[in-house]
């Protein structure tokens, strides 16, 4: 088992294309070639993290906060993340981060939340912009199947719950094969017309690479016309948050309860909201998610669980809106679990561990 084969079952759930431009998700220390002992999965990486993949043999940690999130302009272990690098590079450890990529990816972080939490009919709050393609490609007429099904194979043709989608035209393509030409039909020197099929599919963007390699791979032509253009559709099971509705009405209060039973955490910082006020629709953000409040509001939530919130956050919402805000740590706890689902579904006899040492930071006295 290489590295690569558990970064790459982890990519196919959360693509590294998927996370926000200021993150640093991917392989962040070591090679995909390199053979893989164990794993062990974690929240953040510390000192303590590092000792313990060493102590218990796995060469891959498997984070959700990148170990180095922003550049490192020395190494001499001065800081925690220094020191945790270097103890993993000198160990052959190598450090794997999933972090916003995670959050935007369908059934990610947030979903998951959503889901402990026990939420019907659950959406994205704030689906991602920019991240679907539309490849539209001329292929004669005798060859139209099998292109169409080599870019359906590479992950071309899906929208929302539906697949194979596509969208075809005919009509004429002319061309006149040039000197050193090698022409599917025509003949060098001389113009030619032939019947052709225009196909369109829908793709992620992530996914460019995969489905022209299929495309050139399958069209007959040596030079295929096609092109690739950016939508600027919002792509549905993508993007930041979650929002969904209880089995039934509960209050305020029976709701921070349930919050605070559900994601262990000792405490949470509310709005003034009246504690009987009826909550039907709920919405989420793990991690620092206080810029989707709007969000959460035009959605029709009449509550919002995320962490980080800040103090005039609470002052412009008051009494207005129902904000639950729990530690940073206890709403990502869940990747773990995650990362867990993903590897040994793919992977059932691995050596994945959860990371005894990765505690919370926040000491609640």
């Amino acid at each position: 088992m290489l590295v690569g084969h558990i970064t790459a079952a982890l990519e196919s759930v959360a693509p590294v294309a998927l996370q926000e431009d200021y993150d640093n998700c991917g392989l962040i220390i070591g090679t995909p070639a390199q053979e893989c002992t164990g794993v062990l999965l974690t929240v953040d990486v510390t000192p303590s993290v590092v000792q313990e993949a060493i102590d218990t043999g796995c060469n891959l940690i498997v984070a959700h906060h990148p170990l180095i999130f922003k550049g490192l302009r020395r190494l001499n272990g001065s800081t925690p993340v220094e020191q945790s690098a270097m103890m993993a590079i000198r160990a052959g450890i190598a450090v794997y981060a999933c972090h916003t990529c995670l959050d935007n990816a369908p059934g990610g972080v947030s979903h998951t939340m959503a889901t402990m939490l026990g939420l019907d009919n659950i959406e994205v709050l704030d689906p991602q912009e920019g991240r679907l393609m539309k490849l539209s490609v001329f292929v004669p007429h005798s060859h139209v199947e099998e292109v169409r099904l080599a870019l359906f194979d590479a992950g071309a043709g899906q929208i929302g719950r539906y697949d194979c989608c596509s969208y075809t035209t005919t009509g004429t393509g002319t061309f006149r094969p040039g000197p050193g030409a090698d022409p599917f039909v025509g003949h060098h020197g001389q113009l030619h017309s032939e019947p052709e099929t225009r196909i369109e599919v829908i793709l992620p963007a992530w996914r460019r690479s995969a489905v022209e390699a299929a495309l050139l791979q399958t069209h007959p032509y040596e030079e295929p016309a096609y092109d690739f253009l950016t939508l600027a559709n919002r792509r549905a099971d993508t993007g930041s948050g979650a929002v969904g509705n209880l089995p039934s009405v509960i209050t305020a209060s029976q709701l921070v309860d349930k919050v605070k039973s559900t994601f262990s955490s000792p405490v949470a910082r509310c709005t003034a909201y009246p504690s009987d006020a009826p909550i039907r629709r709920v919405a989420l953000c793990g991690g620092s998610g206080a810029f989707l409040i709007n969000r959460a509001i035009a959605s029709g939530a009449q509550a919002f669980i995320t962490s980080d919130t800040k103090y005039h956050d609470f002052v412009d919402y008051a009494h207005n809106f129902l904000i639950i805000d729990i530690g940073h740590f206890e709403s990502e706890n869940c990747t773990k679990h995650i990362f867990y689902n993903i590897i040994t579904e793919k992977f059932p006899n691995f050596a994945v561990r959860y990371a005894t040492t990765d505690i919370n930071p926040i000491n609640y006295l």
